[in-house]
């Protein structure tokens, strides 16, 4: 091809667009062309149809590697993707769920312990009760055994110690 011929060529014959596809939340490139600029070729017998034939076959070999180009970057794009996706998931399986259920665990842990110590106390609380009640029964016994009387009814507030309809026991 001479200097001349390719000195006349002011613009591309072949343009190429791009556009993006949303594929499960990655933007994937998708190549698309645009426009085929002929300029007919006629020649003397056949030279004219040779080149009209090579470059409708050109054309055609041009747009099937568009479409594996748009293709390859596809799958670039999704393998990038998906090592992506796998470092997360590898990130959640070894690291974040095995600490999750660590602090669950030990969340677990001090709750069956604060309840141990909430029973002791009330076992505790049951006990003084306990005590302070029959303390009280034998001031009265010895008041009553002093004065001769012989029934003494209990203070309301002791009543009901050791009862056991006493909110404050565990029985």
């Amino acid at each position: 091809i001479n200097a001349e011929y390719m000195g006349s060529v002011q613009n591309a014959s072949v343009k190429a667009k791009i556009r993006h596809d949303n594929v499960a939340g990655v933007r994937l490139p998708v190549f698309r062309l645009m426009e085929f600029a002929s300029e007919e070729v006629s020649g003397i017998g056949k030279g004219g149809e040779q080149i009209r034939s090579a470059r409708d076959h050109f054309q055609r070999l041009l747009e099937l590697i568009v479409k594996i180009a748009s293709l390859q970057t596809s799958f670039v794009t999704l393998d990038e993707a998906i090592k992506i996706t796998n470092r997360r998931v590898n990130a959640l399986e070894k690291v974040v769920i095995p600490k999750i259920e660590n602090t669950v665990a030990y969340i677990l842990s001090e709750l069956d312990e604060m309840e141990r110590e909430e029973f002791f106390r009330l076992k505790m609380v049951k006990k003084v009760k306990k005590k302070l009640a029959e303390a009280e029964e034998l001031r009265l016994k010895k008041i009553a055994a002093a004065t001769g009387v012989q029934q003494v009814t209990l203070p309301p507030m002791v009543q009901g110690l050791g009862a056991p309809d006493d909110d404050d026991l565990v029985v």
